[in-house]
């Protein structure tokens, strides 16, 4: 192993508001105090989620949200959330913010594809009980193959 990830870094146009926004998705502490991060003013916003992941939201001036899936601006990566009732769910981003980009109807698959509030392609997917999760879990799904 050469390194260890610190966290996933989104470019946005208003840090405060994505951090805002993944903190009521996902949990977590917004700007919670860690040296990894000082001195980067009002043009970084953290995220410390309760699985240990720290997203981060950078200022982008000239941010232009991902156009999927036409790729006249590509989507470059997508966060995938798994949530115990798609629909409940659903109206939960939207209500925050989110657009809904695929619905996933007529197939009933499932999972379905968002916009975040700054544009960026998230995707949210019914989870199991015990299901396993991370690297080791089986099998793509999802915005893997969309998005």
């Amino acid at each position: 192993m050469i390194a260890d990830l610190q966290c996933v870094v989104l470019d946005c146009p208003d840090p405060v508001r994505l951090a805002a926004f993944y903190r009521e998705l996902c949990g977590g502490e917004v700007n919670r105090p860690d040296p990894r991060w000082w001195g980067l003013g009002a043009d970084w916003s953290t995220l410390h989620t309760p699985s240990g992941l720290v997203l981060a939201f950078q200022r982008a001036a000239d941010h232009r949200p991902p156009t999927w899936p036409d790729p006249a601006v590509p989507q470059q990566f997508h966060l995938d959330f798994g949530v115990p009732d798609l629909d409940r769910a659903q109206e939960q981003v939207t209500a925050l913010g989110a657009r809904v980009l695929d619905d996933g109807l007529p197939q009933g698959r499932g999972w379905r594809i968002f916009a975040d509030p700054a544009g960026h392609p998230f995707c949210l997917s019914v989870t199991c009980r015990g299901e396993r999760r991370g690297p080791d879990a089986a099998g793509p799904r999802g915005p893997g193959r969309g998005p």
